[in-house]
């Protein structure tokens, strides 16, 4: 495993769902994605956040499918502390299962609407 991670920065312009569903619909076990490098509590709420509500939208879909896809065990989500109140959020693509269980489009399709909060 890599143990250096260097030269990160926020994705420009930032990663959007859609994004982050074609990576991983490509990915190979072990590939890895910044979807966020900031506080992503700070950054996702409406009271704290500094970027403009439409950003702040985008980056909780991402972080809400980044979730959902651990807790499906598609995805590894690791975060990388960078400096205070900095850190790099990581999704590692886990090996898949062989079954059709496990393709983007099945786990899309299973996939609970997703809820953004105002």
């Amino acid at each position: 495993m890599d143990s250096t991670i260097t030269g990160f920065r926020s994705a420009e312009p930032p990663l959007t769902e859609t994004m982050f569903c074609a990576w991983f619909g490509s990915a190979m076990p072990g590939d890895r994605i910044v979807y966020h490098r900031g506080f992503l509590a700070v950054d996702g709420s409406p009271l704290t956040s500094t970027v403009p509500d439409a950003e702040r939208r985008a980056l909780l879909r991402v972080a809400e499918r980044a979730l959902q896809l651990a807790q499906d065990g598609l995805v590894h989500l690791v975060q990388r502390r960078m400096g205070e109140s900095d850190f790099i959020y990581l999704a590692i693509a886990r090996p898949r299962a062989r079954s059709r269980a496990g393709t983007l489009a099945s786990v899309l399709a299973a996939a609970k609407p997703m809820s953004v909060a105002a």
